[in-house]
């Protein structure tokens, strides 16, 4: 028998004009990546979520290369983890016209890898890094390798100043992307939120501009009384029984 969650999804989204997806940690975990909050493996258990600003990179950067090496090394190794079945299934949906887009608060690439076109990647990505001083772009590869041959912290090749990952810190301005973001929310009838526990701001504000929202995420949010449903499970799950019911009924 189809969870009667899952009808209400499937119905909202054949009944809306333009659809955008919001994702955070939760739809990447399948892949292997850790979250951040969970209490048994999330990042914060391992690393103190302070180091990780923009003030702290400017004003200590050989204390947060020294720090950040270990993260870096776990965020190389995702460099080789695939997208999962949650990741193909937006994809699909895309293609067939199901959804319009897909705003991503994660850095692993992987809605792009599995085929995504329309994705904002609102905290940026570790494909780049950049100087602070000339803003020369470089691969982020490049950045690992100098912090393995301890050239902490690691310096542009053209200028010499400090280069740092593309990835959005804490205290960084937002990028055009968020705002972009922010008008497809707008210009859409439907938001489903997949995977995120809307505690990180200002990507949490999102589904305030949004007509209405949905939010699949196995655990509770603070934004779960607004939403026109809540479904407690995990992202592959959940959208593949949406997306084949919404076949059903095409």
């Amino acid at each position: 028998m189809i969870d009667k969650k899952i009808i209400t999804i499937a119905h909202a989204m054949l009944n809306s004009r333009k659809i955008a997806l919001l994702t955070g940690a939760g739809i990447s975990t399948e892949s292997g990546i850790p979250d951040f909050r969970s209490k048994k493996d999330g990042l914060w258990n391992r690393f103190d979520s302070n180091f990780l600003s923009r003030d702290f990179l400017y004003k200590n950067p050989e204390k947060f290369y020294e720090l950040a090496l270990e993260m870096f090394t776990l965020l190389k190794k995702n460099s080789k983890v695939k997208p999962n079945k949650a990741h193909y299934i937006l994809s699909q949906m895309e293609k067939e016209n199901m959804i319009n887009s897909v705003i991503t608060q994660n850095i692993d690439g992987l809605h792009k890898l599995a085929g995504s076109k329309n994705v904002y990647e609102v905290h940026g990505s570790l494909r780049k890094s950049y100087c602070v001083f000339c803003k020369n772009e470089y691969s982020f590869f490049l950045l690992y390798r100098k912090i393995l041959k301890r050239q902490i912290p690691p310096l542009c090749p053209k200028c010499g100043n400090v280069l740092r990952t593309s990835v959005i810190l804490f205290g960084d301005e937002l990028k055009e992307e968020f705002f972009e973001a922010s008008k497809e929310v707008l210009d859409s009838d439907l938001l489903i939120v997949v995977g995120s526990s809307l505690e990180v701001g200002p990507v949490n504000t999102l589904p305030s501009l949004a007509k209405k929202f949905i939010i699949i995420n196995k655990d509770k949010t603070y934004f779960d009384d607004k939403a026109l449903v809540v479904l407690n499970e995990n992202a592959s799950t959940a959208l593949s029984a949406i997306y084949d019911l919404i076949k059903k009924n095409k």
